[in-house]
């Protein structure tokens, strides 16, 4: 078993191709698809195997998307644990119109999960023996219908009683009722920091204050705070610190919170003090916007990020 472990309970096939124009009313030429693994905790892990961590990806799939999803992963060296549901996995897709080069992204809702398949996570973590536990289980993306809100909550309960640290990133109603006993790392936006404090948005100027009312409250022991192309804010009781990337070549902002998340998560596996992390995220999520389409971060770029952040001190 992984000392790291990633769960997504809302993963996807992602189909993504191009077009000349996309037009109305008109039969499109696309080009031959790209089919490639996505949902949160499912681009942690493959973001953490380009880094050259190693974690055991736990996803729900369903019906032949989910076993090409499954498939996809094995073939990146991603290890993967499917806990098998009734329906099938989600597939989305992106279009890409090479006359202008925009993104068009669709993205379906995911299969109605059943209890008894939910349940499967939190029983198979359960069950695992004391000496198998991970050091870290990173809980991210969004929840499929049939699933509770209170699923990364109870998900947190369980951190709480067998000891492992439990890494969130989500948004909405799920983010709000997680926060709380068990959470080791919360990583939020501004957008949705504002919400853990009950407020609809905040300035530049509030967000130190909120951020320690946030760990003030308990709602987790590590606050890392998004902050798009200004990098990210680091909150812990101790201290508040900032980490601003250098200007980058960007070609697209996909995948780069969960590249960050992946970064964060293996430097603190490699026992690097929360300044490290918090370079190596920004490094990691900064790296990820270099590449083009749904590409995670490469290893060299963020290395080459890392040590110019680290130099900054």
């Amino acid at each position: 078993m992984s000392d790291i472990i990633t769960i997504t309970l809302n993963p996807a096939l992602d189909m993504s191709t191009h077009v000349a124009q996309v037009l109305p009313e008109r039969k499109l030429r696309c080009q031959q698809p790209v089919y490639e693994p996505g949902g949160g905790g499912v681009n942690v892990s493959r973001a953490l195997k380009k880094l050259g961590g190693d974690s055991c990806a736990w996803l729900l799939a369903g019906g032949p998307s989910g076993e090409r999803l499954c498939s996809l992963l094995k073939e990146e060296g991603v290890s993967v644990k499917p806990l098998i549901i009734k329906n099938w996995t989600r597939e989305n897709l992106m279009v890409v119109e090479d006359s202008s080069g925009n993104q068009y992204r669709f993205g379906m809702p995911g299969p109605e999960v059943y209890e008894a398949e939910w349940r499967q996570c939190l029983e198979e973590l359960e069950r695992l023996p004391k000496a198998k536990l991970p050091k870290y289980v990173v809980a991210s993306g969004s929840l499929p219908p049939g699933v509770p809100d209170d699923f990364y909550a109870q998900l947190a309960a369980l951190a709480w009683q067998r000891h492992f640290r439990l890494v969130v990133d989500t948004s909405g109603a799920a983010l709000a009722k997680a926060a709380g006993k068990g959470v080791y790392l919360l990583k939020p936006n501004l957008g949705e920091l504002a919400a853990l404090a009950g407020k609809e948005n905040i300035t530049v100027l509030e967000q130190e204050e909120i951020a320690r009312q946030v760990l003030a409250e308990g709602k987790c022991q590590v606050l890392v705070v998004s902050l798009g192309a200004r990098g990210a804010m680091l909150a812990t009781p101790e201290s508040i610190k900032y980490a601003v990337p250098p200007t980058v070549p960007q070609k697209s902002t996909v995948g780069a919170g969960d590249s960050m998340v992946a970064g964060m998560v293996l430097r603190l596996m490699q026992g690097g003090s929360m300044e490290e992390m918090l370079h190596y995220g920004v490094a990691a999520g900064t790296a990820a916007t270099m590449t083009a389409g749904s590409g995670l971060c490469r290893k060299d770029d963020t290395d080459r990020i890392y040590q110019w952040l680290q130099a900054q001190q």
